[in-house]
Formats: structure tokens, sequence, C-alpha cells
């Protein structure tokens, strides 16, 4: 038990520091949203590897990390944590990445924007409607999942699975 909450605090902090590096990195504007596919990449590596609550809990110190940098902004919160939760959450219950894949997508591109609105209107004064927000909330999710999932499809068996025995916390999963 030590073993697997030590590797999922680790494992949480590293991928928390990628994201707020890559973020800043890697970052362009569509619409009234910054958007940042690192993110994407992130919530989906994270969410497969270590869980709901892991996954929800990168996302919040990334974008709290981001926000504090001046590089991300509030809209970051929603999104993200949503997003990781539905990946997490929906590989627990198929243990199937590209089942992951697709909670990113609902759950940033659609969810998120839907909760993201308000929030901008309230927060930022952003006027434009509701339309805005999902194209783009969903281009930065779908640029960030492509990434992902092709990253884990790659490393899965060798690298994944293998260290994850060697821990003694891997479970058999569907990668497809």
């Amino acid at each position: 038990m030590q073993k697997n909450m030590t590797y999922k605090m680790v494992l949480t902090a590293i991928l928390s520091a990628i994201g707020v590096v890559g973020g800043s990195m890697f970052e362009f504007t569509v619409g009234v949203a910054k958007v940042a596919p690192m993110q994407h990449l992130i919530n989906l590596i994270s969410g497969v590897l270590v869980g709901p609550w892991w996954a929800v809990t990168q996302a919040f110190i990334t974008s709290l990390i981001r926000n504090l940098l001046g590089t991300g902004t509030i809209l970051a919160f929603p999104g993200s944590m949503i997003g990781a939760f539905c990946v997490g959450w929906l590989f627990q219950k198929t243990n199937q990445l590209i089942v992951a894949a697709f909670g990113e997508l609902i759950g940033t591109g659609i969810i998120g924007a839907i909760v993201a609105y308000p929030i901008a209107s309230w927060m930022m004064g952003t006027t434009g409607a509701i339309y805005l927000f999902i194209p783009s909330f969903f281009l930065s999710a779908l640029v960030g999942v492509v990434f992902g999932y092709l990253i884990l499809k790659s490393i899965w068996q060798r690298i994944i699975v293998h260290q994850q025995e060697q821990l003694g916390i891997g479970r058999k999963t569907n990668r497809d």
C-alpha cells in the first residue's frame, strides 16, 4: 500500500511539473480561450496511471502554478479538473485507453467548457456566447488527447506495465 501511495504521489508531482513547463511552452489562442494541449496530454496520462483523484490533484496543482506564474487563466481549473476526473474514472471502469481519451474530450472539451462559461462571465467579464468556449476547449483537448494516446500506446506494455509489476501495483488492462 505504501509503495502504491508513494508511486502515485511522485508521479503526480512529476506530471504536474511537466504540465506547468509544457503548458507554458506549447500554447496558442483560439477564440476566447488560451489553448494549452499539454494539459490534456498530462490529464490523459495521469488519469490512466494514477486514477481519478490523483489526476484531479495534478490538474489543480498545474492550474494553480500556471495561474500564479501568469501563464494560465482561471478557466484552467474547471476544464482540466473535470477532464482529469473523467479520464481516471472511465479508465477505472473500463480499463481501455480509448475510453479514457474520450473522457478527456467530453470532460474538458464539453463539460469543462460549459462550466467555464459562467466563471469567465463572472470573473473575467467575458461577454461571448457559450458556443465560443466549446470549440476552443474541445480543440485543445483533442490535440492533447491525440498525442497522449499515442504516447501511452507506444510505451504501454514495455514500460508502464513492467514498472507497475515491479512495484507490485499493476493490474491487467486493455490498452486499446
